[in-house]
């Protein structure tokens, strides 16, 4: 471990000295931020609250994960980037704005897309992993190599104005995954592109994400392990589901299919 992260200086004190506040986090807890390595997959209107309040929050170590270029069309959701970065890589425009908000932590990029080999080093590299993307051919690779390293998922999905967010966390031997709720999915899966979305709906469950990535990483609160959370913006709703692990999943059931 870097002798730095044992202790905080006096200027990080100061800087989540908000948080410190908290009795659920206290020092310790900031200090358990500091020693964190997480993974954000995808860097866009999810992906974008997600690292800047992470970043903002002082996780010691972020590693962003995103193929994709910046878009005038990105600009009205994906507040982590700006008209500036219009055709600039995602990962690096990532970077500029991270590293201004929080020149303390360590940034760690994938800028091309994973394959089964690379994803599954990027998640055995983490301590969590946050699945910001938006199809669900990533989310479902994404959630096979989090069972496989035994990390942590918090999940996320926005798409018009409906949101969901859940997290996995396969080291609970009563936590579903990703697969023991959506089984194969659909074919005729939508996107953004396709189906339109609200901008702070992704910031809402976003932050959502970024909130439970803090209580999993500094181990204060109640996760929502086991819990699916469904947000309608529409009418300003919120209902959650209960949600068990299937022990006859491919994925992470008793006897997995390889």
């Amino acid at each position: 471990m870097n002798p730095d992260a044992e202790s905080l200086s006096d200027e990080e004190l100061l800087r989540y000295s908000r948080q410190i506040l908290l009795p659920q986090m206290d020092i310790q807890g900031q200090l358990r931020l500091k020693c964190s390595r997480v993974l954000i997959v995808g860097l866009g209107g999810l992906g974008s609250p997600v690292a800047l309040y992470l970043a903002a929050a002082g996780v010691g170590e972020l590693h962003l994960a995103d193929f994709d270029q910046v878009d005038l069309s990105n600009l009205q959701r994906q507040v982590l980037h700006d008209s500036a970065s219009i055709g600039r890589s995602k990962v690096d425009s990532a970077v500029a704005r991270l590293t201004a908000i929080n020149p303390g932590i360590q940034l760690v990029t994938h800028a091309r897309g994973l394959d089964a080999d690379s994803l599954a080093a990027a998640v055995e590299a983490v301590d969590l992993v946050l699945d910001c993307s938006d199809n669900f051919g990533t989310r479902q690779a994404v959630n096979a190599a989090c069972v496989a390293a035994t990390r942590p998922l918090v999940s996320g999905a926005a798409i018009r104005l409906e949101g969901q967010l859940s997290v996995f966390d396969p080291r609970r031997a009563d936590s579903p995954c990703y697969h023991c709720l959506y089984g194969a999915g659909s074919e005729a899966e939508l996107t953004c592109s396709e189906a339109g979305v609200a901008g702070p709906l992704v910031g809402v469950v976003g932050s959502l994400q970024a909130l439970e990535a803090l209580k999993l990483l500094a181990e204060f609160g109640e996760p929502m392990v086991g819990r699916l959370l469904l947000i309608d913006a529409l009418g300003s709703r919120f209902r959650e589901l209960r949600v068990k692990r299937d022990p006859a999943c491919p994925v992470c059931g008793e006897q997995p299919h390889e």
